[in-house]
């Protein structure tokens, strides 16, 4: 394995975060904290507690998981996708550094800002309610793995965009929407029944409930369906991107 290779990409993606420190650190955790306020302060005060647990603690989780899935999408999707706009794919495809290593510098990279922004925003949650986590090691268990597979998301997009508005189009369009009616903000067993079904289809929903149960002991679903469900969709996006570096697809065209 190629080290020096998978360093130097993991490095240049990580310096280009210090870089764009206001838009990449600084800006979801100030968009998160008006979620505190709006949501913990003015919905809070009219729902005294979700399952036991008081609103503005209930919804930590969720507005975590809504910054680790948007911003591990848009950090290896932008990662991948800069150089392809700019050329420069060509000469780390033409070095001597594996697919593999490719991914896992760029993916890495990723995944590493996204858990360090949710370990940000965690901290700053306790500066408006109080927290309590129940399974810490659980906790980051769902966050890593989150991270890693959404980072796997956003490297395919990034591949497969072919401008900036693809680039944005499905974080925007599909992932937030999904984000959003996937118990961020309540509990899917707070919905009617027919409604509650149609919940169940979404894959967020298992994400969100898994990393609540870390902290609460209280899940939508089960905990084991929750790691099953990212797991495999963990094995789908290795799969798609093996399947783009074998074809060459949007690679080398």
């Amino acid at each position: 394995m190629n080290h020096r290779a998978i360093r130097a990409i993991y490095l240049f993606e990580m310096a280009r975060t210090w870089r764009t420190v206001l838009q990449s650190i600084v800006s979801p955790v100030v968009s998160t904290s008006l979620y505190f306020v709006v949501f913990g302060a003015a919905i809070g005060s009219r729902i005294s507690q979700v399952e036991g647990v008081s609103y503005g603690t209930f919804i930590v989780p969720g507005l975590i998981m809504l910054s680790v899935l948007t911003q591990s999408i848009a950090n290896a999707s932008f990662g991948i996708y800069f150089p392809k706009f700019t050329g420069t794919i060509y000469e780390i495809l033409s070095a001597p550094i594996s697919y593999y290593e490719i991914v896992l510098g760029y993916v890495g990279a990723a995944a590493t800002k996204s858990i360090i922004l949710g370990l940000i925003i965690l901290a700053t949650a306790g500066l408006f309610v109080p927290l309590h986590i129940q399974h810490p090691i659980w906790m980051l268990a769902f966050l890593v793995l989150t991270a890693v597979t959404f980072s796997l998301f956003g490297f395919i997009i990034g591949i497969w965009a072919d401008g900036f508005e693809k680039l944005q189009m499905i974080p925007m369009l599909v992932v937030t929407p999904l984000t959003f009616l996937g118990g961020s903000f309540y509990s899917i067993d707070m919905l009617p029944p027919a409604w509650h079904t149609v919940a169940l289809l979404n894959p967020v929903v298992y994400l969100i409930s898994g990393f609540r149960w870390s902290f609460y002991e209280i899940a939508d679903v089960s905990v084991g369906v929750s790691i099953g469900m990212t797991t495999a969709f963990l094995v789908v996006c290795l799969a798609v991107i093996w399947w783009i570096f074998r074809t060459g697809y949007r690679l080398k065209n």
